[in-house]
């Protein structure tokens, strides 16, 4: 015997009430009755289409608006800065191919949560985003451009923000971590600093139990572990010159924030070694 198979019912479409309710209309109020109702579904539509649209118009324009005006409160260094930095992430994003809604996620957490970004700064973000998704423009362009603009130390912080948002994944591909080298050298950042600030988001990402608090350390100052405590001081003074947060201050409160994470890990080092030799 044929297997029996049970097939589960489909619910009833609506096709059956739509030619119900022509018929009461044509019964009990003639042709008249159902253009009036035709039409009156006709402009409810155009009504709501029309609504929808202003809506998407206004809020557009909203945006618009607000993110006009917060650059124009901003310093032109300032703008360039984040611009750039954008438009260089979502580069590094797009690596592979695609850009995935993951990854522009990722970005936008970072200025919102990392620099702590206000809802009308992330205007600005999301519209950069877009703009630097769009663009047909080269990594090696807007590296070319960065370089030209900004001094040493700005440099750093661009680093140090490419790391940041490359280890705030839960697995940094190998690919990327070989642009951000490539983004180094571009750059001419020294091999010491890109070192120093490679490594200090390394460690954050290696197992707590596999690098002693002084291996760290050593880490954050550039250091091969066991080196003169000579060595040790020089590499404190060269670090605390090039990250010390008036250099770049004029890019904004964010990255001079930045910048002040950045010496308070380099003092916590040298406090170590320091209290270390002073025994």
């Amino acid at each position: 015997m044929p297997e029996y198979r049970y097939h589960q019912h489909q619910q009833p479409g609506c096709g059956g009430c739509l030619l119900f309710i022509v018929i009461a209309l044509l019964l009990f109020g003639g042709a008249p009755l159902l253009f009036e109702v035709m039409g009156f579904l006709l402009v409810s539509g155009l009504f709501f289409v029309f609504f929808i649209f202003a809506a998407l118009w206004g809020s557009s324009s909203y945006i618009r608006y607000k993110v006009s005006n917060y650059e124009q409160q901003q310093s032109e260094a300032r703008n360039q800065f984040v611009q750039l930095l954008v438009h260089i992430l979502v580069k590094i994003a797009q690596i592979d191919g695609v850009v995935t809604r993951a990854e522009l996620q990722t970005i936008k957490n970072f200025f919102r949560v990392n620099l702590r970004y206000t809802q009308d700064q992330m205007y600005w973000v999301n519209e950069l985003i877009k703009e630097a998704s769009n663009s047909t423009e080269t990594i090696d362009s807007l590296l070319t451009q960065f370089k030209n603009s900004f001094a040493y130390e700005p440099r750093l912080i661009l680093l140090e923000l490419v790391y940041q948002v490359l280890y705030t994944k839960d697995n940094v591909l190998p690919e990327e971590l070989e642009l951000a080298r490539k983004i180094a050298e571009f750059l001419d950042i020294s091999q010491y600093d890109q070192q120093t600030i490679w490594s200090r988001y390394h460690y954050r990402n290696r197992q707590q139990t596999s690098v002693s608090e002084e291996e760290r350390y050593y880490e954050v100052l550039g250091l091969t572990p066991g080196v003169d405590f000579s060595e040790i001081k020089k590499a404190y003074r060269k670090l605390s010159m090039k990250y010390h947060p008036d250099k770049v201050g004029h890019l904004g409160e964010e990255f001079r924030r930045v910048a002040e994470e950045k010496m308070k890990d380099i003092n916590v080092a040298y406090d170590y070694f320091s209290k270390k030799h002073s025994n």
